[in-house]
């Protein structure tokens, strides 16, 4: 067995030798430092997309803060509405009461008929202006309430859709 791969002789083992040292050197040269240059752009390319992650990260829990904050403003919103609202109520409540004590007065003196029908009448009139307040005010209410939420939700939705982790 004396095949020449197995046991080379010393000149193609010399040839061998500059082979490889030639092969060396042209890498060394040209191969490994543009292989260097792109695990180095690699590098960045991932150092940068972790820090782009990292500010999404804080974006997102900046408005996620913020939404809450617009969250808890509109619910303050809202009670000082329903409360000004009910105090409105009370208040027209009141007058219509007043004004149709003072009508009855006025009725009773002139007719006992005549009371009963205005003062049915008043107490009609203010159901119905109440009943009307009441779903003005529910109706606002609703508007602000779905408005607020939609626009949270779309945004939310937009920052989700532009985040890719």
């Amino acid at each position: 067995m004396n095949n020449p791969l197995i046991n080379p002789g010393i000149g193609t083992f010399f040839w061998m030798l500059v082979s490889f040292g030639v092969l060396v050197f042209i890498l060394g040269k040209w191969g490994w430092p543009m292989l260097l240059k792109a695990l180095t752009k690699r590098e960045q390319a991932i150092a940068e997309s972790l820090a782009a992650a990292d500010k999404a990260r804080e974006e997102m829990a900046h408005l996620v803060a913020h939404n809450e904050d617009l969250l808890k403003q509109a619910k303050v919103e809202r009670d000082e509405i329903l409360r000004n609202a009910r105090l409105a109520g009370e208040e027209i409540v009141e007058k219509a009461r007043l004004a149709a004590s003072q009508e009855a007065q006025r009725i009773v003196e002139t007719a006992r008929e005549n009371i009963n029908y205005e003062k049915l009448c008043a107490m009609h009139d203010l159901k119905n202006e109440i009943a009307n307040l009441s779903i003005q005010i529910a109706e606002k209410l609703l508007e602000q309430e779905l408005a607020d939420k939609e626009r949270a939700d779309a945004l939310i939705a937009r920052q989700l859709d532009e985040t890719k982790l």
